[in-house]
């Protein structure tokens, strides 16, 4: 069974530097990056449908010229095994790469803007105020066994 590194990727980007750690070559292998959102009672279908559209359109978010996300997927839970905790969506984005999934994430690990995907941190601040308190939950792994 795999560990995870102890002190994360924090450690990580000190390490090797902001440049290198989110450089598209940086650790090259699939890695899968889940989220899950719970959104404020208010919010609407309309509103989640919006929501929706948007996160599955960061697909098509460039990076130096090219489409740097494998693929995303998303929606509502189906599998009906109840135990969604109260999430309401989730996503499942894939990368080539840690140093293009850390591109992608951006703040709060990484503060310079010039190694972050300004999209996606456009798509942070417009959904935020959709999502409840603790109404995120990310979680990545490696596509690797």
């Amino acid at each position: 069974m795999v560990q995870p590194p102890q002190n994360g990727v924090r450690r990580e980007l000190t390490e090797v530097g902001v440049e290198r750690f989110t450089a598209r070559d940086y650790r090259v292998g699939p890695i899968i990056h889940v989220v899950l959102f719970r959104y404020r009672p208010d919010v609407s279908q309309a509103e989640k449908d919006e929501i929706l559209s948007r996160f599955l359109a960061l697909a098509e978010t460039e990076r130096a010229g090219e489409p740097y996300i494998e693929s995303i997927v998303g929606g509502p839970p189906m599998g009906g095994e109840s135990a969604e905790a109260g999430f309401e969506y989730g996503f499942i984005v894939t990368f080539a790469s840690a140093g293009d999934r850390n591109y992608y994430v951006g703040d709060p690990v990484i503060s310079d803007t010039r190694f972050v995907d300004p999209v996606h941190a456009d798509f942070k601040r417009f959904v935020g105020p959709f999502l409840s308190p603790g109404g995120v939950l990310v979680f990545d792994v490696t596509g690797t066994s």
